[in-house]
């Protein structure tokens, strides 16, 4: 593997979007931020080719994060291109995550969070509305100091998150979902019930992400109702297709009811603490 330069955007991006469902985070990150771009988010990517054509491309965010797009699977090159740099963690399809980190001799190491995740799709014409309370809108409709406090709730409980930093974090994310214009809040009557977000889009796919119902309200039907709702807003204005990761089994049920089938499994391991990668 070898790594990209500006040159290569278009051969990368041609590459990702041949396996979307699987790479939508390294793709909407180079749309967003730029190849080497100075956002912790921004991707710096080493990429294999075969015949003239990108087949395999390995992104570590500029923060740490490893995204892997490796369908061809060679772990010691992608480790060698890794070597020496920090890395904070690993998100990407569960056969590709567990190979790469056990390549890295990162198997096993401290994290706030590590879980397989059953990875879902959907065609957004074969998209289910269910019927029930409340309407979609805009996160800034409800109150700002809730809406942070529902996602610092979801910073703990969804990414394990710590309690000291947690409202930190809620306030930075709440400000770039109002600027992205990515996230809405389910609301009746003046009561929110629930939020829902995109975390990723490239083309006409959407990844679902930042769902969050607080837990008196959950049982009812909300986050479907929501997530379905900002679905149709989205298929609206040409999305094609939309693709999410679940982290419970009541979340499973609820993507089920509105039309998503599994396409396989999806990892998240965020590490306890920045290490270098062995190589």
């Amino acid at each position: 593997m070898r790594r990209a330069v500006p040159e290569d955007t278009p051969a990368i991006r041609a590459c990702l979007t041949g396996m979307i469902d699987r790479a939508m985070f390294p793709l909407s990150n180079l749309d967003r931020f730029g190849l080497d771009g100075n956002h912790d988010y921004a991707p710096r990517m080493w990429i294999a080719e075969q015949d003239g054509r990108v087949t395999d491309v390995l992104t570590l965010g500029k923060g740490g994060m490893i995204l892997p797009a490796l369908p061809g699977g060679d772990w010691a090159a992608a480790a060698r291109c890794l070597s020496g740099r920090w890395i904070s963690g690993c998100i990407g399809p569960t056969d590709q995550v567990r190979a790469l980190l056990a390549e890295l001799g990162l198997a096993g190491r401290p994290t706030t969070l590590d879980r397989d995740e059953p990875h879902f799709a959907l065609n957004l014409d074969h998209l289910s509305v269910p019927d029930g309370p409340g309407a979609l809108h805009p996160l800034d409709a409800a109150d700002k100091d809730e809406m942070i406090s529902w996602r610092a709730d979801y910073e703990i409980e969804v990414l394990g998150g710590s309690p000291e930093t947690s409202f930190q974090t809620a306030r930075r994310d709440y400000a770039a979902y109002l600027v992205a214009d990515s996230h809405r809040i389910l609301i009746e009557d003046g009561t929110p019930l629930s939020t829902t977000g995109f975390n990723a889009t490239a083309g006409d796919t959407v990844q679902i992400g930042g769902v969050f119902t607080p837990p008196p309200l959950r049982g009812r039907g909300h986050a479907r109702r929501a997530v379905a709702l900002h679905l149709a807003e989205a298929r609206d204005k040409g999305a094609r297709r939309a693709i999410l990761f679940a982290a419970s089994a009541a979340a499973v049920a609820a993507y089920r009811a509105i039309g998503f089938e599994q396409i396989g499994d999806w990892t998240l391991c965020l590490l306890s603490e920045r290490v270098t990668a062995d190589g």
